[in-house]
């Protein structure tokens, strides 16, 4: 049932395009002119019957709108009033009069002319529905008035007593706030009891919102109240601090740390962390203890390199032609890091491998690690923990300790600012422990590839990733090492060099370095390599060439002198004249004897600065079948000596001794050097050998030396340091070395240079032993 009679008027119209504002019918209004356009559209309309149609553009900020960037239903109104303002602007007062649709747009130019149709409805009849709607529309506007505080009581009495439906939903419409888009909504719904409905729906979705903001309002007042309080109180404490003579900057402290802290790539829970830390800061005083405590803990996250790291230089032959520039041999290192550069090109996310360099001092453990770095093109640190013993030295302080800072692997991070730098840590067979806690534990963390990517330092508190880090360990013995530590790490051993190795090293390395380093050039010092040679043999005795390189410079100090003090260009330095810089030589290693003697036999030993030849002596005496034992020998030494009797008794018959030695024969066996320790397994043929020489009356053979275990049936056990043994022996002149079965394994590591000068026995028993040491009755020294 039609509810309204509908008349429609065609009228021709100057158009004003409204930026941000909607006009209702009945609604009276002013705004601005200042668009030229607009302003010849208000003169034509005042020409005519001060009429002019006014509608919303779409976009506000459109300055030159054409048809499209405007609604096409607008309000038909009447101009009232229009005065000029300065700047050529007009402010027009206006009355909306009726609806209007836009049918055709006549002209653009020099004012928008446009064709419209007005639509005027009455209701033809008393209709209960329509009432009905308009006392429901009623009473939600009343509602809406009490939320908003916009609308007075008056209004709501004033649009309670039109009767008109269209009007009434016009003036509602105008008195609340709408979007432009619900605006346009009620302006476009022609039918009165279609804009009703319309108005209702708008009117209910705004007192949820407005509901809302009540609630949200009334939140904010009470945060507002305690930030104004807080605020207050704040400046208060500035107004203090400032009378005081205290630094005010705090909140620009804070919003420069948060700053840092966000422009880092951090994990968030780092990041959390952080920034509750940064907000602790405006709570406290400044002359609170805390805030110092608070400021270097936020320093150190800031300085950390969570997202900092090198590329790592993946190219194979540079890395080679790098670690050999810096090294001379040490094949198994430069194979281990040149394997894991390969590792490093096909798989990207690589853990770091953990390395551990075991060898005597000197080797070159240290300087290896730092052309390990250059070689990956990393950064390199090193912490030396040589008598380290207190656990926060690895894990840090927790801050509840006054002076409390990050641990040593903390602060090595920051210092290398770089997430993946190479590692070292040197000496770590030297670690120790006592009530401040264990660090070779606090070290497994750090050292396990399947924990490190966590390790969380006690001062900051939060999980740092080591993953990334390339660990060298370096250490002169596994045996001080703690077990757990020691199987999280690679063991590669430097054994020391051959004496051919150290003279190539001196002239590589150790001759020019030192020139350079004393002032002078290659022309002004030139030393012979057989007064190298000397240097190396009676200068000094060690696997390494520390020593070496002392002994160098001190020729390289004599030499300067002379220069300067003689007015020389050039000293030229030989064997014949080496006794001039550097004295008496210090050493003389032990030369095998030129007869074969009785009771007297080579053995062969490893210590910290490499191998050694012993000479073991045994004398039986008289007496009641004593053992006495000399040389300082340490337990195991002493052990393997009783063990090589026992051995010897059981077998007495066949080895051909007195079968009662053990009841009237006193044995002493001495080592010689009697003021250096010797202790190992090493020496347990020896001594079984020259006990038996000794008791059999037949001399050992003195171009023969030997190492191994023995045990009470005769069986020879394998032993350690091989290669430095076999370099001793033939240091000491020995043409034939006897070595364990079990050690023919260790003969890849001995230079062919060596093996070609000596011959090789691997024996299983004594027997074994006996057959080649011992020279029986008509027997005599083999001869070249």
């Amino acid at each position: 049932m039609e509810r309204f009679e509908v008349k429609k008027e065609k009228r021709t119209i100057p158009l004003i395009p409204l930026r941000g504002l909607s006009i209702f019918p009945y609604m009276v209004m002013h705004f601005d002119v200042g668009r030229d356009k607009s302003i010849n559209a208000l003169e034509q309309a005042m020409v005519n019957d001060s009429l002019i149609f006014l509608t919303s553009q779409k976009e506000a900020k459109v300055d030159m709108p054409t048809p499209d960037d405007f609604y096409h239903v607008g309000t038909v109104c009447k101009i009232k009033q229009m005065l000029k303002l300065p700047g050529d602007t007009i402010r027009v007062l206006v009355e909306g009069i009726n609806r209007g649709k836009i049918t055709e747009v006549l002209k653009e130019e020099p004012y928008f002319e446009v064709e419209i149709e007005e639509y005027i409805y009455e209701l033809k009849e008393e209709d209960k529905e329509t009432e009905a709607m308009m006392r429901m529309v009623l009473d939600t506007f009343k509602e809406y008035a009490s939320i908003s505080d916009k609308i007075t009581p008056d209004v709501v009495v004033s649009v309670s007593e039109i009767q008109e439906p269209g009007r009434f939903a016009d003036v509602i419409a105008s008195y609340i706030f709408l979007k432009p888009d619900d605006k346009q909504k009620v302006l476009e719904a022609f039918n009165p009891y279609e804009r009703l409905e319309t108005l209702q729906v708008i009117l209910k979705e705004e007192i949820e919102v407005l509901q809302l903001e009540q609630k949200i309002s009334q939140r904010v007042k009470k945060q507002i109240n305690k930030v104004q309080k807080e605020y207050y109180l704040k400046e208060q404490l500035k107004a203090i601090q400032k009378e005081l003579g205290q630094d005010e900057g705090i909140e620009s402290e804070v919003e420069e740390y948060k700053e840092k802290i966000n422009a880092i790539d951090m994990p968030e829970e780092v990041k959390e962390k952080a920034l509750k830390e940064v907000d602790r800061l405006l709570k406290l005083s400044p002359a609170s203890a805390e805030t110092g405590v608070i400021r270097n803990y936020v320093e150190w996250i800031i300085e950390l390199p969570w997202d900092k790291q090198t590329k790592d230089r993946v190219d194979i032959k540079k890395s080679r032609k790098i670690l050999d520039e810096d090294h001379y041999g040490l094949k198994d290192v430069k194979e281990r890091i040149l394997e894991y550069l390969a590792i490093r090109k096909l798989a990207k996310n690589m853990k770091g491998p953990i390395l551990c360099l075991v060898g005597p001092p000197g080797v070159g453990k240290t300087s290896i690690a730092k052309s390990i770095a250059r070689a990956l093109n990393r950064k390199f640190v090193r912490m030396s923990l040589g008598g380290v013993r207190d656990e926060a030295e690895i894990r840090g302080h927790r801050r509840t300790y006054v002076g409390a800072i990050p641990g040593r692997i903390i602060s090595s991070m920051k210092k290398a600012s770089s997430k993946n730098p190479v590692f070292l840590f040197d000496e770590i067979d030297k670690l120790s422990s006592d009530f401040r806690g264990d660090p070779a534990s606090a070290l497994l963390e750090v050292l396990d590839p399947e924990q490190n990517n966590t390790f969380t330092d006690h001062f900051l508190e939060v999980p740092f990733d080591l993953s990334k880090v390339m660990f060298i360990t370096t250490a002169n013995t596994t045996a001080t090492i703690p077990r757990p530590l020691l199987d999280r790490m690679e063991v590669i051993r430097l054994s020391g060099y051959t004496e051919d190795e150290k003279v190539q090293i001196a002239k590589k390395y150790l001759l020019p370095k030192q020139i350079k380093e004393h002032g002078l050039k290659k022309k002004n010092l030139q030393i012979s390599e057989n007064a190298i040679r000397d240097v190396i043999s009676k200068y000094t005795r060690e696997a390494g060439v520390r020593n070496l390189e002392r002994n160098i410079a001190n020729i390289c100090r004599k030499a300067a002198k002379r220069i300067v003090e003689e007015n020389k260009k050039s000293v030229r330095i030989n064997s014949s004249n080496l006794n001039k810089y550097l004295g008496i030589p210090k050493y003389r290693y032990d030369k095998a004897n030129e007869e074969d003697q009785i009771g007297i036999a080579t053995g062969l030993a490893w210590t910290a600065v490499g191998g050694d030849t012993l000479s073991i002596e045994v004398t039986p005496m008289s007496g009641t079948g004593k053992l006495q034992l000399t040389g300082q020998l340490g337990d195991v030494m002493k052990e393997s000596a009783m063990t090589g009797i026992s051995y010897i008794r059981s077998k007495a018959e066949d080895l051909g001794i007195d079968g009662k030695f053990h009841k009237e024969k006193d044995v002493h066996v001495h080592v010689p050097e009697g003021a250096i320790p010797k202790d190992g397994p090493s020496a347990g043929i020896t001594i079984a050998t020259a006990v038996i020489s000794a008791l059999s009356n037949k001399p050992v053979r003195s171009d023969v030396a030997m190492t191994g275990e023995i045990t009470l049936r005769g069986r020879v056990l394998p032993v350690g340091g091989i290669k430095e043994k076999v370099l001793a022996a033939k240091r000491a002149g020995i043409k034939k070395v006897l070595l364990p079965w079990e050690n023919k394994k260790d003969m890849e590591n001995i230079p062919d240079k060596v093996k070609k000068k000596l011959e090789f026995v691997f024996v299983k028993s004594m027997d074994e032993v006996l057959k080649h040491a011992i020279v029986e009755k008509g027997e005599g020294k083999d001869e070249d």
